[in-house]
């Protein structure tokens, strides 16, 4: 079984991207082959190019709330929220699972900066929260609009300081359903422009919904990968679309998920039978080699961190048994050899950095 150990990588701190390529399609795209075993880099306009009309792209249309909001404790000192996972309606609001720093004990009441929003912690979840707020709906997230600020990682420093144009450029042109605390960052590449391209080459285009918390971004800490606790997502696969993609795997077309979110959404949502079943529920479904895929072919991502859950995700993209290769570690697969050829050929890492596209 892989360890921690063998997903790590070193990336100079001048590669990390601060900023996204604007226009966004203008971003590198390096191109990994596993028939061939070829690396090719390209622009991510020309995917419309790459791919034929045999593939299906499946995009999550999650939508990032501005979910990193400050109030003050009844003593007076200051408290950051970080919003999760929308949870359920309580006896007064919003139920959000939230991690908080400094850590909130149960019972205590909070505050919001300049606003008429207040929570009261319900339940101790470890290193969570479930905090329930005294407003909901419509009203709860026109407040969380005017109080809150989007929740970049912490690699990015946001020069600039407009938290308009960081909404802006930290949305999918796509984005419809309001809950993630992350960016779907493989979506963010693409334009009006290309999805016009990709639509005359007669290429399929679904979209899917899982909202972005700690199942996606939370940091490995066990030596031993299996100890890690994946955090469950919500998700909405609806009928039309899980009918859709079943009979277009049927036809024998490619299924191209853009991004790792929704890779693990339909990875949860495929039965033994190599079908997807539609609902709306959560996942905590955890991808190491040497998981087998059941439903996705190919995969468009962005370059991730070290010893992350993402990285493992993709290193059994690219061994057995959905490559000739057996996983011996990160730095010795195609896709870490695709890494350092990236990192050799200034590609920008992270959430605002480049794409790559293993098929």
């Amino acid at each position: 079984m892989p360890k921690l150990t063998d997903f790590d990588y070193l990336l100079p701190k001048e590669n990390i991207a601060q900023v996204p390529a604007d226009p966004r399609d203008s971003s590198k795209l390096m191109v990994i082959d596993r028939n061939s075993k070829k690396i090719s880099h390209k622009h991510f306009f020309d995917l419309a190019e790459i791919l034929s009309d045999e593939y299906v792209l499946v995009r999550n249309n999650t939508k990032v709330i501005p979910a990193r909001i400050y109030g003050s404790k009844e003593s007076g000192g200051k408290v950051e929220v970080l919003l999760l996972k929308r949870e359920s309606i309580g006896n007064q609001g919003e139920q959000w699972e939230v991690m908080s720093k400094p850590g909130l004990k149960l019972g205590q009441s909070v505050d919001f900066m300049n606003s008429s929003l207040t929570a009261q912690v319900k339940e101790i979840r470890g290193y969570t929260r479930l905090l329930e707020f005294n407003k909901q709906g419509e009203e709860f997230f026109d407040l969380l609009d005017q109080i809150g600020h989007t929740p970049i990682p912490p690699y990015i420093t946001w020069g600039q300081g407009d938290e308009d144009k960081l909404r802006e450029v930290y949305q999918t042109i796509y984005a419809k359903y309001q809950g993630s605390a992350a960016a779907p960052t493989a979506g963010l590449h693409f334009t009006d422009q290309l999805d016009e391209k990709l639509n005359k080459k007669g290429i399929q285009i679904e979209e899917v919904t899982l909202h972005v918390g700690l199942g996606t971004f939370l940091p490995v800490k066990t030596d031993e990968i299996t100890d890690h606790e994946m955090h469950s997502e919500k998700y909405i696969l609806s009928k039309d679309t899980a009918d859709r993609l079943n009979k277009a795997k049927q036809d024998g077309k490619k299924i191209l998920a853009v991004g790792t979110t929704t890779t693990r959404l339909l990875e949860a949502c495929t039965d033994q039978n190599g079908n997807l079943i539609a609902g709306e529920a959560e996942t905590s479904i955890f991808i190491f080699p040497p998981y087998k895929f059941k439903f996705v072919d190919s995969v468009i991502t962005n370059f991730h961190l070290p010893k992350s859950t993402l990285l493992m995700m993709i290193s059994a993209f690219v061994s057995q048994p959905n490559f000739d290769s057996n996983f011996v570690s990160f730095k010795d697969s195609l896709v870490g050899q695709g890494y350092q050829l990236a990192i050799d050929n200034n590609y920008r890492f992270y959430s605002f950095g480049d794409g790559m596209i293993i098929l």
